[in-house]
């Protein structure tokens, strides 16, 4: 009962947030440039900030060595979910335009902003270094790879038409910041407390910024965009089913082949996270490859809704474990 409380609270604030979005595009209070400006100062400012504050306060260097040995499975679980994911959009025809957003679904989660204090309500604050690992795989995993599938499935580019590389794609801005954060941490570099700060508060608009985006664009396509179509259910049963299954099953076998099972609050936390809904910014990110936000959009909304329905199954699965 906690559980579906916890969530049911996590997903009210979200949805109030994406409401409020809806309302100011809705009464013509915003114009139709601000959507533009948003997803600049989102991805290109307070993305980076909000990575490299959030790294260097939950992680350190001792704490990196010694929770090595879990990025293991969380690392075995991305690979195997962006094979399946990739499977999947081949044997369901995923159309252009869709596919890295239906990947993306599949494997990387919203992590930092519901998953984290999903997690502190459940397990307590003794979980968190578990967090961690699944947080740093998370974070690597969406701005290393899944960005990338984002933007080769750009349907204004015609297939096998010559691309100029762009070191920019290469090297996204909220990649930089987490490696950038890494630098500072592995070499223990001090950071002033008035910049820490600084980067904080620009961090801290991102998922307020993000939701606000969301209902941008619900409020241009319309309510009747929130639909569940066969792509959409499909995806959603990547997050809510598949994901948590893989992590599972690598959860069960790795115990199996090292002779020793994870602590239960380790195990539980990686179930949760792997089921977490998908990211704030997967509409923004599809929108600067001109991809199908409206997809986006649904999946995110959709799957932040499910979620609280989702969170008190897993729970009971992952005690059986």
């Amino acid at each position: 009962m906690a559980a579906f409380i916890t969530s049911l609270e996590s997903v009210a604030e979200i949805v109030l947030v994406i409401a409020l979005g809806y309302w100011l595009k809705g009464s013509g209070r915003l114009g139709d440039e601000f959507k533009g400006n948003i997803s600049f100062i989102i991805m290109k400012i307070a993305l980076p900030a909000s990575i490299f504050v959030s790294v260097l306060k939950y992680l350190n260097r001792d704490k990196l060595a010694s929770l090595s040995g879990g990025l293991i499975f969380t690392f075995a679980s991305f690979t195997i979910g962006y094979i399946v994911a990739w499977i999947l959009t081949k044997v369901f025809r995923i159309r252009k335009g869709r596919r890295g957003t239906f990947i993306n679904m599949f494997v990387n989660a919203n992590t930092i902003f519901i998953g984290l204090p999903l997690n502190m309500a459940l397990f307590g604050t003794k979980s968190l270094p578990y967090f961690l690992i699944y947080y740093v795989m998370n974070t690597i995993s969406t701005w290393a790879v899944g960005i990338f599938f984002i933007s080769s499935d750009d349907p204004t580019v015609e297939k096998g038409a010559k691309k100029d590389f762009n070191w920019k794609k290469l090297l996204p801005a909220p990649l930089v910041g987490f490696l950038v954060s890494l630098v500072f941490l592995l070499l223990a570099i001090p950071v002033p407390d008035w910049i820490n700060k600084t980067l904080d508060m620009v961090g801290g608009i991102v998922t307020p910024m993000s939701l606000i985006y969301i209902g941008i664009i619900l409020a241009d396509a319309g309510l009747k965009s929130i639909k569940f179509d066969r792509d959409t259910i499909l995806a959603l049963l990547g997050r809510f089913v598949v994901a948590p299954a893989i992590m599972i099953s690598i959860i069960l076998i790795g115990g199996s082949m090292m002779g020793t099972s994870l602590p239960s609050i380790e195990s539980n936390s990686f179930i949760i996270q792997a089921a977490a809904p998908g990211l704030a910014v997967l509409p923004i990110l599809v929108d600067q490859s001109h991809g199908d936000v409206d997809y986006a959009t649904n999946l995110v909304t959709t799957s932040t809704v499910l979620f609280v329905i989702v969170v008190p199954i897993l729970m009971q699965v992952a005690n059986l474990i």
